[in-house]
């Protein structure tokens, strides 16, 4: 990795040499103007419209539009005075809980590595952050820009996060046409609740993609191999006009599926035979001729033979 800024934490009177580095890193794909006549990339010159004629760097100076067309002018050497000692120091200023930042705050990611011998000094703020369960508030000023930052564990390393100040984040009332005082329809409520607990599980990073980069490479890959190129017709947009409608499909389609025990497990049936049943009980032979009728009514050969149990008795006697 590359070494983005070399310095020191401060908290208190405890001094821990760091090096930094950045965790992120922009996968953007990077394009060019080109002129279509020629097929050269087109190239950006800095001029002056007064003078018409190109500026080198160092002819060059930053100033600040104090009005219209005037500006204060400052050379190199006193912007680089002004942030001599906030370029070398991220001074931890408070400890705070995590939960309390939003994360409208949060700007950038980089890590801390020890530099020097400030292995000591790094794995004991390391530790005592994790166990704490807090993270620091500090001040940095990289490549001249002030911000603040929050130092946190992340596994076995130290990282910060440059976050705005709060005069940098937009107040909310700025934002046109924001809904007042509307009702909002309690079964459409309980449907949407409903839909994000189907919807809801643990965050895991590593199944999020992005299309649009992926179909970008898949594209450059087609074209620089010469194949042709044709492209579905995105399918078009709906309004949704029925809000219930639009929840119960989406809860439908998420909704996991569930057995039906069906006809088969109705109780009627069974009731309809409780009473063949006990008739069988209290004519035990009965049963065999039942059996061969199966469904069809009793017939009248079921009596003829009590009738021949009581003639043979008085023979055997």
């Amino acid at each position: 990795m590359h070494t983005v800024w070399k310095g020191a934490i401060s908290f208190g009177l405890v001094h821990v040499p760091v090096k930094m580095f950045s965790a992120t890193e922009d996968k953007d794909i990077s394009m060019k103007y080109i002129h279509n006549v020629c097929g050269s990339p087109i190239s950006y010159v800095r001029r002056c419209p007064a003078c018409e004629v190109d500026v080198n760097w160092e002819e060059i100076s930053r100033g600040y539009e104090y009005e219209k067309g005037k500006y204060v002018l400052f050379d190199k050497d006193e912007l680089e005075q002004l942030s001599a000692h906030a370029e070398k120091t991220i001074n931890i200023i408070d400890f705070v809980d995590l939960k309390e930042i939003d994360p409208i705050y949060f700007q950038k990611t980089y890590y801390l590595s020890p530099d020097q011998a400030g292995g000591n000094a790094y794995q004991l703020l390391l530790e005592a952050m994790r166990q704490s369960g807090k993270i620091g508030i500090a001040k940095i000023a990289i490549r001249s820009k002030s911000s603040l930052a929050a130092i946190r564990v992340m596994e076995g390393c130290l990282a910060i996060e440059t976050i705005f100040y709060p005069d940098e984040i937009r107040p909310i009332s700025q934002v046109p046409n924001l809904p007042e005082n509307l009702q909002v329809n309690d079964k459409e409520l309980t449907m949407a609740k409903m839909l994000i607990e189907q919807l809801s599980t643990p965050f895991e990073p590593e199944k999020y993609t992005d299309d649009y980069r992926e179909g970008l490479l898949h594209l450059i890959e087609q074209k620089v191999a010469g194949e042709e190129i044709s492209l579905a017709p995105a399918k078009p947009e709906t309004n949704v006009i029925d809000l219930m409608a639009a929840l119960q499909a989406s809860i439908e389609a998420v909704k996991p599926v569930a057995t039906d025990p069906g006809p088969a497990a109705a109780a009627p049936a069974k009731r309809t035979r409780k009473p063949a049943a006990k008739k069988a009980k209290t004519e035990p032979e009965a049963a065999p001729a039942a059996a061969d009728a199966g469904t069809a009514t009793p017939t009248v050969a079921v009596k003829p033979k009590p009738k021949r149990r009581t003639a043979a008795k008085p023979e055997a006697k």
